[in-house]
This record gives structure tokens, C-alpha cells and sequence, in this order.
């Protein structure tokens, strides 16, 4: 009984500190998008196109060391050398007029006389001109990315980022869900970068949760579907990619749920597949192993793409949902 009453007064004592830490990230969101809707009505290009660059590019200096992580509200980053002009022999110069005449970029956003790289306005004023986002069609916005990226890979996420803001009509997209139902029978353990011997020597860049044949798999989160179809490895596979940098791999899969598709937005606890134990040879090949699914996360750093242990994150949908029930 004690243990009981000491823990709903930990959870009162957190109230006040979760309530600040939801108002401090809804305030965030409404500063995001007070400056996206700006640069729509000067462009006329839809905001989720500025807010899925600005989003690709936060989650880009989250996991690199070679760019200074974000401490502003927009987290597009342009170095000082490429704002200011490389003969400039000042890079932080913030003159609209010597930074044009050394070859820079960087432009006065909010026509305060300075163009200011810390500045969000500026920015998102440069990177609109830079790009020359004044043609709202998909098609030229795809130009302008991968003239600004050189990279498919980018131009991919931030098309796919925008939408899904679109389609909710918001930054603020959240949420989670384990990825088979609760109430089903599975088992799970950290198992990631154990060796596997088909195809060659290779490591295991997943958990294997173990459930019976035709037990719901769910969407962990809010997303789109990547891919969808077989591969030699994981058999039936959907790889649906998060808001967040995060690429979710389902794999073994013994069937796909109804006009699930590539390019479908999903929500947490959508289900998209059913448990099975299909993979490890050509399309069809099932029964080699006992059924599960195989779930893999990965993420991108702007150049490269690699698997992370997604034990943790299990636990914690896990843990998540469970309290919600």
C-alpha cells in the first residue's frame, strides 16, 4: 500500500514538469509554423515545403558532429563561408551589401538592415531565394532540392516529410504504438548485431519479436510506407519512414493488411502485415525459421543510412501503451 501511495505522489510531483515541457514544445511548434505560413505568403509555395527542409535538416545535425547542433527555432543550416562569400575575409558579416559583393548568399529576411545567419527569418528568406521557391508544382520544387542537395536520398525524405505535414495540417505529429497488439502472445529480447550466417557473415540489425502465425503487426508510428514487396533476407517487408530520422523495417512477414501501399501515410497501430516466417531464399519461401517479425530501425545523416539497436525504443511504445491502458 505504501509503495502504491509513493508512487501517485512521484506522478504528482511530474505533473507540473510534463505540463511545462508540452506547453514549451506546442510554443515551439507555433513559432515553426508562424514562419513557414510567412515565407508561403511571400513564395506562394505551400509552408509544409519549408517545414519538411527545415525538418530534414534538424534531424541531419542531430546525428552529425561536423555541423553545430541547432539552437534556434529553424534548424537549416548554411555555413558561414557559403552566407558570407568565400573572399569574404569576414565570415560573420551580417552587411546585406558586402556579403552580395563577395559572391554570399545570405539576404536581410525581415528588413532590419542586417542578414543575419542566426537569424530564423533570414534564413528561411535566404534558403527561399536560394532555391527559388516561387513555383508551388512538385515538380520544380523536386529541381530546386536536388540542385541545392545533389542527393536523392534528401529530396526523398523531404518530399515524403511534407506530406505527411500536409496531410495533418501541422508540425506538431507525435506518437507510438508496440508493434504487435498487447493482448497477443509474443516474446522479445535485444538481439541486435548478433551474427546471422545466411547470404554470408553478417550481423543482425533488429529485434525478433516471436508470435504466433497471423498475429497483427501495427505501425509503431506516424509515417509513410517506403517500401513494400519481398526481399531475399527479410521475405515480405514494409520499411515505412517517422517524422524523426527514423526508418521502421517490418520484416518475415506472412502477408500485407488490405490496399495497405507504397506511399500510404499510416498512423500508430495501423496494422500493415501479419506475423509469419517468410524470407531467407527467392519470392515465397516461408518455414525456414519459426514465426516473427523481424523489426530493424535505421537513420540518415545526409549521406549515409545504418541500423541502431531498436530494443529500447520497444520497451518504451511498450511501456508507453500499457500505462495508456
Amino acid at each position: 500500500m505504501l509503495k502504491k501511495y509513493i508512487i501517485i505522489l512521484f506522478c504528482c510531483l511530474l505533473l507540473p514538469f510534463s505540463k511545462a515541457y508540452s506547453e514549451e514544445v506546442s510554443d515551439s511548434s507555433n513559432k515553426r509554423m508562424a514562419l513557414y505560413k510567412k515565407m508561403e505568403t511571400i513564395s506562394l509555395v505551400p509552408w509544409y515545403y519549408f517545414a519538411a527542409m527545415d525538418q530534414y535538416e534538424g534531424n541531419v545535425r542531430a546525428v552529425r558532429n561536423d555541423i553545430p547542433k541547432q539552437t534556434s527555432t529553424i534548424a537549416i543550416y548554411i555555413k558561414p563561408e557559403i552566407w558570407s562569400g568565400i573572399a569574404n575575409p569576414n565570415e560573420n558579416d551580417t552587411n546585406p551589401v558586402t556579403i552580395s559583393l563577395f559572391g554570399g548568399i545570405g539576404l536581410d529576411g525581415n528588413d532590419d538592415g542586417v542578414a543575419d545567419r542566426e537569424d530564423d527569418e533570414d534564413i528561411l528568406y535566404t534558403i527561399m531565394e536560394k532555391l527559388q521557391l516561387h513555383d508551388s508544382s512538385k515538380s520544380q520544387i523536386k529541381i530546386a532540392l536536388w540542385n541545392y542537395y545533389h542527393r536523392a536520398k534528401a529530396v526523398e525524405l523531404i518530399m515524403e516529410y511534407a506530406n505527411i505535414y500536409q496531410h495533418y495540417g501541422t508540425v506538431d505529429v507525435k506518437g507510438s504504438a508496440f508493434p504487435v497488439p498487447l493482448h497477443s502472445i509474443y516474446t522479445y529480447r535485444s538481439t541486435w548485431g548478433a551474427a546471422r550466417g545466411f547470404g554470408g557473415r553478417r550481423s543482425h540489425e533488429g529485434t525478433d519479436i516471436f508470435a504466433g502465425y497471423g498475429v497483427p503487426v501495427r505501425s509503431t508510428c506516424y509515417g509513410i510506407v517506403e517500401t513494400k514487396g519481398w526481399n531475399k533476407y527479410g521475405g515480405w517487408r514494409i520499411g515505412i519512414r517517422d517524422l524523426y530520422n527514423n526508418y521502421h523495417y517490418y520484416a518475415h512477414l506472412g502477408g500485407f493488411a488490405k490496399d495497405i501501399t507504397v506511399k500510404q501515410i499510416v498512423e500508430p497501430g495501423d496494422v500493415i502485415g501479419f506475423v509469419g516466417s517468410t524470407g531467407y531464399g527467392p519470392p515465397g519461401t516461408a518455414g525456414k525459421f519459426p514465426p516473427h517479425l523481424h523489426f530493424g530501425m535505421y537513420k540518415d545523416n545526409g549521406y549515409t543510412e545504418w541500423s541502431f539497436d531498436p530494443y529500447p525504443h520497444l520497451k518504451l511504445w511498450e511501456q508507453t501503451e500499457r500505462k495508456k491502458e
